[in-house]
């Protein structure tokens, strides 16, 4: 009993020193952001994940209730009929799946207007759907980029696991000048060798779409991929507010403007719009499905659009 005792301790000891130290202050943001998609975790949105992204065999493992999002093909009619209510059939693959979460945290990540950072909302994106993807014994992986490919953890289950991809995200150093998605994506089509859903959150800002459009169609042929556009609405549109002092993270660049001229602000909101063009005419070239948050609102609720668009697209109920 004792030696079990030892070698968990060590077992910890070991997992500590591997896992970031976090001031105070972060390590509270962090455990708010758990907090907070634990709240956004429903019987509808984990349903919809796995009707979504079931795995494709066939090898039966067993019955279960049907849940809201559950595909209505794989309704156990005998057992329905027997139990009275209505039992889906669950295959082997559904436990399989791997999600593979490629986040940015290059500087321009950091940004926030209100009071959550794109960076924070990253986190919470990554939370809800690992938190999804357990209710489904899935297991998530993770890899930080900036301007090269950065932290890779290998796919896991557990909570703690999910504490863990927090942590990463929230402690990555903001580096580089960029984000190198190209670069990244390269890496995934290396290193992800079973079918996975690969959800890519980024900003997409001080990336060229030129650049990484063949290397993400090449990914989304082999993989589910889903790309997550986080944004804060002030790079989308500027307040009256008189003269602001603005800085481009990536470069340090800093520029000094008029809020209050509505010129100014058309061609901020023009500039912004056209940015958000180029972004989803490339993901359309790549068949790639985006999914829009915004630093001021929910998570949950743009991750369950997106579910249902495909639930639709797919001709799932």
């Amino acid at each position: 009993m004792s030696e079990n005792v030892s070698e968990n301790r060590r077992e910890k000891a070991q997992r500590d020193r591997a896992e970031p130290w976090l001031a105070p202050e972060l390590m509270a943001r962090v455990r708010t952001i758990q907090v907070r998609t634990h709240k956004l975790v429903s019987s509808a949105l984990a349903g919809a994940y796995r009707s979504n992204f079931r795995g494709t065999g066939i090898e039966f493992e067993s019955v279960r209730p049907y849940e809201p999002g559950d595909d209505v093909r794989t309704i156990d009619w005998k057992v329905t009929a027997r139990v009275g209510e209505p039992f889906i059939k669950t295959y082997v693959e559904d436990r399989t799946l791997i999600l593979q979460l490629v986040v940015d945290t290059s500087r321009s990540m950091d940004f926030g207007s209100g009071e959550k950072s794109k960076r924070e909302a990253a986190a919470e994106v990554c939370a809800l759907l690992a938190l999804v993807a357990g209710r489904n014994q899935d297991q998530v992986g993770l890899c930080l980029f900036a301007d090269e490919p950065g932290l890779h953890l290998a796919p896991k289950k557990g909570q703690h696991h999910v504490l863990r991809l927090i942590r990463e995200v929230m402690a990555a150093p903001a580096t580089g000048r960029g984000s190198s998605l190209t670069a990244v994506l390269e890496h995934q089509l290396r290193h992800l060798k079973r079918r996975a859903l690969v959800l890519v959150v980024s900003d997409f800002l001080g990336t060229e779409a030129d650049a990484w459009e063949d290397s993400l169609g090449r990914l989304a042929r082999r993989h589910d991929v889903i790309a997550v556009r986080v944004f804060d609405p002030l790079e989308e549109e500027l307040p009256p507010a008189g003269w602001l002092e603005l800085c481009e993270i990536e470069s340090g660049r800093r520029l000094d403007v008029d809020a209050r001229s509505a010129p100014v602000r058309a061609a901020w909101s023009a500039a912004a719009r056209a940015r958000r063009a180029q972004l989803v005419a490339s993901l359309r070239k790549a068949r790639v499905d985006l999914v829009e948050v915004a630093t001021s609102g929910d998570v949950a609720e743009p991750i369950a659009r997106c579910f249902a668009r495909r639930s639709l697209r797919h001709g799932r109920r």
